[in-house]
């Protein structure tokens, strides 16, 4: 039987890649993208540029996570949960400009309209669910990957949002086959040089490089924090694999760099 996969949060910089490797990894498979109304020519224009042959195993579905059935018509969303086999739960809001409100609706609700797919299809094989390595909040020290409800705060409304939302997936594991993986900083792609959008890291690099010897450039502390990077195709290699691994069923992942920068 081949396999259905299907992917939220396309064509969003890790989902475009993870589909175009699903596609080469599953050659028989067929890949569904759920994508918001206001990317679909984004989401085209992304699998015009697949190989024709990979292109012609690709469906793309109007909806959002956030809304019930995830916003599909009622025959879409039969067919789907009759025919999925792995879903890969990509979609979340981490832009820390927006609304207490709008991280609810995404993070947590896009979570419980995933999981009512996965109950309702037959045929699934894996549910892996991308969290973050920031549901820790403001725990200090080594953090166990089954460690989850500590009692910590949380420095932002993104970073409780994916908690609650994970919290969700992980006691939901007693009943579906779920991988949880959380990723540090996602960086661009390690073989390409692809960058999804020019902040965070990228945005101290480019000052560091282009400022005047002469000048300093003042940086926050004394060099010895941390900085916690992962390239966008390691996270994506690591997804598909666990996905694949009958021994990554019920586990969560940090997919984080153990050595890293200061």
């Amino acid at each position: 039987m081949a396999n259905l996969h299907f992917v939220t949060g396309y064509p969003g910089f890790i989902g475009k890649q993870l589909v175009s490797r699903l596609l080469e990894r599953d050659r028989r498979a067929r890949v569904v993208a759920l994508v918001q109304p206001r990317f679909s020519r984004d989401a085209r224009r992304e699998v015009a540029r697949l190989p024709e042959k990979a292109a012609a195993r690709v469906e793309l579905l109007i909806g959002d996570v956030a809304d019930m059935h995830l916003g599909l018509s009622g025959e879409e969303y039969r067919r789907l949960a009759a025919e999925v086999t792995h879903v890969f739960h990509l979609a979340a809001i981490s832009y820390l400009g927006v609304d207490r409100r709008s991280f609810e609706r995404v993070n947590v609700d896009g979570v419980r309209n995933v999981l009512e797919l996965a109950r309702d299809a037959k045929k699934l094989v894996r549910l892996s669910h991308v969290s973050t390595v920031y549901v820790s909040g403001d725990r200090q020290g080594v953090i166990d990957e089954e460690e989850l409800e500590e009692g910590q705060g949380f420095h932002n409304d993104y970073e409780e949002s994916k908690f609650r939302g994970e919290v969700l997936m992980r006691k939901a594991m007693a009943e579906l086959p779920i991988t949880v993986f959380r990723p540090s900083t996602v960086i661009g792609d390690s073989r390409t040089g692809e960058i999804d959008r020019f902040d965070g890291p990228y945005y101290t690099a480019f000052e560091l490089v282009t400022s005047p010897l002469r000048v300093p450039l003042p940086l926050p502390g004394d060099g010895s924090f941390p900085l916690n990077v992962v390239p966008s195709d390691f996270v994506v290699e690591a997804m598909i694999e666990l996905a694949f691994r009958e021994e990554a069923r019920g586990r969560t992942f940090h997919l984080v760099d153990p050595n890293p920068m200061s």
